[in-house]
């Protein structure tokens, strides 16, 4: 069976999330580890592992959304870790993206969160987008294991992070027609990889007009056979084996 390591199937993404299950379900697409981006979301995935036990939930405050959260949303996430079973913190990090203004705010979440991964002992999943110093120079301050989200930068970037003993999640864009994560990934071992979608976004080729859901999975470990020059099946065997290490699927 196949895990999509990070998606995001939570209330009001998708119409039905049943059909999105199901769909999965054909395509050998079993456990699904679903990410918040707030402490609305981190309640919804909760919620929905009560109903649909293969997404697992994984709680935090996304770095797009710290400006509208108090150190009270933090003390709040550590309640949601003491009374509710769930598999990781994320999806967490920096994003310089659209700006740095309020680098200080996000650094302070980030921070405040690796520390629950680390008190709980929780796995963490990584945002980083145009903050890979500062990314690195963090992690490299706690104990913790992760993955990190939607990897797309160099090799020399990728073997820093797997020296940190993280874990790099690969998706659509691998399949995209101009990327050049393809050469990055050639060099990467495939011991260090996983699979994801980040549903409902970054749908892969050549399906990228429809909303992105777990049941593409398969279509990014094609991709992945064919750049490593190995069977499709032994892409399946080797990334579910790299999740049940990070995440505890029990």
């Amino acid at each position: 069976m196949y895990v999509d390591s990070h998606a995001h199937v939570n209330f009001g993404m998708y119409e039905n999330v049943d059909d999105v299950l199901k769909e999965a379900s054909k395509c050998n697409v079993q456990n699904i580890v679903n990410c918040a981006e707030d402490l609305k979301t981190s309640y919804d995935v909760i919620d929905l592992h009560n109903k649909y036990v293969n997404l697992y939930p994984a709680v935090g405050i996304h770095p797009q959304n710290v400006d509208s959260c108090t150190i009270d949303d933090i003390i709040e996430l550590e309640k949601i870790l003491c009374s509710e079973k769930v598999i990781a913190l994320g999806e967490i990090g920096l994003d310089y993206y659209y700006s740095r203004e309020n680098r200080e705010k996000q650094i302070l979440f980030f921070e405040s969160q690796l520390k629950l991964a680390e008190k709980y002992n929780l796995p963490v999943i990584i945002h980083s987008r145009n903050a890979t110093d500062d990314v690195l120079k963090i992690l490299k301050k706690y104990s913790i294991k992760g993955v990190i989200h939607c990897f797309s930068g160099s090799i020399e970037t990728a073997r820093e992070f797997i020296k940190l003993g993280y874990y790099l999640g690969v998706g659509g864009i691998l399949t995209f027609k101009n990327s050049k994560l393809g050469e990055v990934i050639k060099n990467v071992p495939i011991e260090y990889i996983l699979l994801e979608t980040d549903s409902p976004f970054l749908t892969p080729e050549p399906y990228r007009k429809y909303k992105n859901e777990p049941k593409y999975i398969p279509v990014i470990a094609e991709k992945l056979a064919l750049l490593k020059e190995i069977e499709v099946e032994d892409v399946m065997e080797i990334t579910t084996d790299n999740a049940s290490r990070i995440f505890d699927f029990s």
